[in-house]
């Protein structure tokens, strides 16, 4: 992982790169422990990922490194400005071709495993993270080609959904996952939900594994499985049941 600044850019190229992100933001400090343990770290470390954390406040002309202002026609809240954050994307576009230019925001599209598997076949992402009352709206009809939402709902900063995006993103990538055909089981790919999941002992106090997945019968246990996708979505998921139906 990388931080840079306008004076200062500490980036590294890989031979192996799949896809580079870099992330927009004002608190900078926030997205360091996501990208520092487990799949994410390794993606990096293994030059299949490259992930760029850029203070925005660098890129500010106000002495003081001001990025926030009063809205116009007033109003509780502080505006991000556009000039920091309208120099930072031009510094970076500079460098790198944007495939997406996103703005994480709760009003947006709403993430789903489509949206991932799309993002992860791209080159170069940047992601902006919004903060206090969000952005300017010039910088939401200028500058960004796509906004996204992890949910209803509204957080402090787009920081941490910054990081949940990536996350959705990377884990698909060949050679991220040590078995690449992980991914292609998790929930919500094809609309269904993922079936039970055990692991050893085979009884726990009395609390047993279904006999199928002891069988070895592999072609049982995947009809077995694919049912229990099929029910465990139907009863938690009826939407994307009824989706997949139509599909």
């Amino acid at each position: 992982m990388s931080s840079s600044s306008a004076t200062n850019q500490n980036t590294h190229s890989f031979n192996l790169t799949s896809l580079r992100i870099d992330i927009l933001t004002v608190l900078p400090r926030l997205l360091e422990s996501p990208f520092a343990d487990s799949i994410l770290k390794r993606a990096i470390d293994k030059g299949i990922v490259e992930v760029g954390i850029h203070d925005i406040r660098a890129y500010s002309k106000d002495k003081h490194q001001k990025v926030d202002d009063y809205a116009f026609g007033g109003g509780a809240g502080m505006v991000m400005t556009i000039q920091p954050i309208h120099d930072c994307i031009d510094a970076l576009k500079a460098e790198h071709e944007y495939d997406e230019i996103i703005y994480m925001t709760p009003d947006g599209e709403q993430l789903n495993q489509q949206i991932s598997n799309e993002l992860s076949m791209k080159k170069n992402i940047m992601i902006l993270c919004g903060h206090y009352k969000g952005v300017d709206q010039r910088v939401r009809d200028h500058l960004v080609t796509r906004e996204i939402s992890i949910g209803d709902y509204v957080l402090s900063g787009g920081e941490l959904a910054a990081a949940v995006l990536s996350d959705s993103i990377i884990r698909l990538i060949p050679g991220v996952l040590n078995d690449e055909t992980s991914a292609l089981s998790d929930s919500f790919q094809d609309d269904l939900l993922a079936p039970p999941v055990y692991t050893r002992p085979a009884d726990y106090k009395g609390w047993s594994v279904p006999d199928i997945l002891k069988s070895g019968n592999l072609k049982k246990i995947e009809d077995w499985r694919f049912e229990q996708s099929l029910s465990r979505t139907k009863e938690r998921r009826p939407d994307l049941y009824e989706r997949g139906k139509k599909g």
